[in-house]
């Protein structure tokens, strides 16, 4: 990427404060939109599109599950207390004004809009944002929140919510540990955030399988392998957001080649999850194609704890043997770029002199001989990813490659998404492929990670104490080149350390077909279609 663009791209502090309020918010990547179609009407307005995706969500209620599937669906059924700008990751208001946040950084008193109203027909009121805030909280979260502690904190790190109270139906009150500079940045993210209708977790309820929120679109139905389908609210409490399109359907098809074929086809009207392979059959098909600057990464993890990869030299022998550049240009051709950091070249606080491991197959075969490393194992996953759009088995064998060149044979061991999710937290394994799309534009969205002591996020257990000591720092410090400096010296260690291989930084690719107007694929890889419209 020309450094121009570099600079163009940069995030930087975008929202202002009126009175008392004071907030944190960035400008997000690019400005990329299909036409508006406000006249779209003149030929007439169709009542459905259909989106299709590699695989089913893992579920819909946004406290339970961690995965882009899951994360595109539920962000147009639910609300949050504060949203994304729709092209950036700008903070705006949601269900609630922008927070009133006290001096010391530890209090933020959120003031709902009134007679917000679930789906079902119940208030979405002060008591369901604490009651939907608690359930995520020490001791009341269970292990299978992956999200919660991400979003919320622990009482362990001394981090994140102390308390939530709810004085009246339009008042919620959030009470932090220790001040946290992407604390309002995460009230906005599409998982864990989002406000569920109690009810729709009550009683054993199933809120995963039947969700319910106040958002623009209503939850119609769940075909496991097929669609999920949604009908707008027509009810629905914000005017600038109200549904244009009656029926928004949600198509599962696992292969790249079947979904561009559907779109040509125009049994689907918006695809994602494509690779540079099938852009030319989209384009010369006369669809469209969606190209922006994604804000993610492509990685390979180490098993850090046990294994055959729990020192650094066996690491650093590893990223020696592998070319990435060569790698990716060969798998990604202009749609991805290799990666020397773990976030986004375009995203401060980014530093252009971190150096990662070098391509020296020559010293990474003399090191995997000295350290009688012949055999290693790798999971991976079978569908496309937002960071990975090829999918993991053709990046896993491409990976195998070059360790065969190095001496050593690497089995490769591959599930569909939703099974590998389980899988990289019960089964043994030397390395891993994996990835992550920034949820809010944040540093700490992303070196966080490799801080975090939940699996799903952290799948090479990586545990460095001093690591963990300038995430907390980053946490408390505002705003500015102190900050950046911090996750600067998260970065370094990331590239002495290696607990992960970084392989790339991936666009986000979609084709629509050129009927569809206000279609826009957000930075955060999720996709809100209450404005998107279809000529019919």
């Amino acid at each position: 990427m020309a450094m121009a663009e570099i600079s163009r791209r940069r995030f930087v502090e975008a929202l202002g404060a009126a009175g008392a309020v004071s907030a944190f918010a960035l400008t997000g990547c690019g400005s990329q939109r299909a036409s508006e179609g406000g006249s779209a009407a003149a030929g007439g307005t169709a009542d459905t599109i259909t989106f299709a995706q590699g695989a089913d969500p893992r579920g819909l209620d946004p406290a339970y599950v961690d995965d882009g599937e899951s994360a595109k669906i539920m962000c147009n059924i639910y609300d949050t207390l504060l949203r994304y700008d729709t092209e950036t990751c700008d903070i705006v208001p949601g269900l609630s004004d922008l927070p009133e946040i006290s001096d010391d950084g530890l209090t933020y008193t959120f003031k709902l809009h009134e007679g917000v109203k679930f789906h079902d027909g119940t208030d979405c009121n002060a008591d369901a944002v604490k009651q939907n805030i608690d359930r995520q909280l020490e001791p009341n979260r269970t292990e299978d929140m992956p999200y919660a502690s991400f979003v919320y904190g622990s009482e362990d790190t001394n981090s994140g919510v102390e308390s939530v109270e709810a004085p009246d139906d339009t008042t919620v009150v959030i009470t932090l540990r220790a001040a946290s500079t992407p604390f309002i940045k995460n009230m906005a993210m599409a998982l864990a955030a989002p406000v569920v209708a109690p009810s729709a977790y009550a009683d054993g309820a199933n809120s995963n399988e039947k969700p319910i929120g106040s958002g623009p679109y209503k939850f119609v139905s769940w075909s496991k392998g097929e669609n999920v389908v949604l009908e707008a609210n027509e009810d629905y409490w914000d005017e600038e957001h109200k549904p244009q399109t009656k029926n928004v359907i949600f198509r599962f098809i696992a292969e790249n080649s079947s979904r561009v074929t559907a779109l040509n086809n125009g049994e689907v009207d918006i695809i994602d999850g494509i690779d540079a392979s099938v852009v030319p059959t989209i384009t010369d098909a006369g669809n469209e194609l969606f190209d922006e600057d994604g804000m993610n990464i492509n990685y390979m993890a180490f098993r850090n704890d046990e294994g055959q990869f729990t020192d650094v030299a066996a690491r650093k022998a590893f990223c020696q043997a592998v070319n990435v550049g060569e790698m990716v240009k060969s798998l990604y051709g202009d749609y991805a770029t290799p990666a020397n950091s773990v976030m986004p070249i375009w995203m401060a606080p980014y530093d252009e002199d971190i150096v990662q491991t070098a391509y020296d197959p020559d010293a990474a075969k003399a090191a995997f001989a000295d350290l009688g490393i012949t055999s290693c194992t790798m999971l991976t996953y079978t569908n496309p990813r937002p960071y990975n759009s090829i999918g993991g088995q053709p990046l896993a064998e491409a990976i195998q490659g070059y360790l065969a060149d190095a001496g050593v044979d690497m089995e490769i061991v591959s599930y569909d998404w939703t099974t590998y999710q389980t899988k990289v937290e019960t089964d043994k394994f030397d390395v891993c492929l994996y990835g992550w799309t920034g949820d809010n534009g944040d540093p700490d969205n992303f070196m966080n990670l490799l801080a975090d002591t939940n699996v799903s996020m952290n799948v090479g257990r990586y545990n460095n104490d001093e690591y963990k000591a300038l995430i907390a720092e980053g946490l408390a410090t505002e705003e500015g080149e102190d900050r950046d400096a911090i996750y600067k010296q998260c970065e370094q260690m990331v590239a002495d350390e290696m607990p992960w291989m970084l392989i790339s930084h991936s666009k986000n690719l979609a084709g629509y077909s050129p009927k569809v107007q206000g279609f826009f694929y957000h930075p955060t890889g999720v996709v809100h279609l209450e404005g998107v419209t279809k000529t019919a």
